[in-house]
């Protein structure tokens, strides 16, 4: 973790390049859901993207449910799931410089960037599975991605309560988003399944939830961290 540049005006560029990363991800997949073919997961005939019945995923698919061809969707959410599990890895790795007054904070946040680093990878992993050609290897970089995601949060969070020089808005945003995603996994493994109209609905919705609060939490923690360096100038 040493090969990122350790000059506070280059990490401070970094975090920015993560919150854009994270801007780029709402911003592409939005685009993506607007040139979607058609089809949802219930109703194949169904024109464009159905934000109630359509999975992220079926963004990424090389042919929609409707049996078109999805390449702009599909080249649009590989692009923005890329960047942004690319701009997780680069967080997870300089996160935890932020955090050294004691031993056991450095553990902590060596430990929940390691979980951190793996679900990044994870993410990666699901851009380049489309679930229509390889969806095994695409449900396990998902449920591998919200295993991990998880357990790298819930280290993070004594970490940022423990520093008293960082604001405590940041730990609990992070604490926050913990319980979401521990709720969601649950919706995944014991929630409805999605073969039922109302199970689908919710699962659906709950992805999109979860998803866009992952990106938003990690942004809203980059330009803290910015801020914090800024001002620690």
């Amino acid at each position: 973790m040493t090969f990122l540049p350790r000059s506070l005006q280059k990490t401070r560029f970094l975090y920015l390049i993560i919150a854009i990363g994270c801007a780029l991800f709402i911003t592409l997949t939005f685009i993506a859901m607007l040139v979607y073919p058609g089809g949802s997961v219930d109703d194949h005939t169904v024109p464009g993207y159905s934000f109630t019945h359509s999975f992220l995923s079926n963004l990424g698919m090389l042919t929609s449910l409707s049996g078109e061809q999805n390449w702009a969707s599909a080249c649009l959410f590989f692009i923005s799931l890329t960047a942004a599990g690319v701009c997780l890895v680069i967080f997870f790795i300089i996160f935890p410089r932020l955090f050294q007054s004691s031993r056991l904070q450095r553990m902590l946040g060596l430990v929940g960037s390691v979980f951190g680093i793996l679900a990044s990878i994870s993410f990666v992993g699901i851009a380049f599975t489309p679930a229509d050609i390889a969806r095994p290897a695409h449900v396990q970089f998902v449920m591998w991605a919200f295993r991990l995601f998880p357990l790298a949060v819930l280290f993070y969070v004594p970490v940022l309560f423990m520093e008293k020089r960082y604001p405590r808005v940041y730990g609990w945003v992070f604490a926050v988003f913990c319980l979401m995603l521990f709720g969601y996994y649950l919706l995944m493994t014991e929630g409805p399944s999605f073969s039922s109209p109302q199970g689908l609905i919710v699962q659906v919705v709950g992805q999109k939830v979860i998803a866009y609060a992952s990106i938003l939490s990690i942004g809203i923690q980059s330009l803290g961290a910015y801020r914090f360096l800024r001002n620690s100038n």
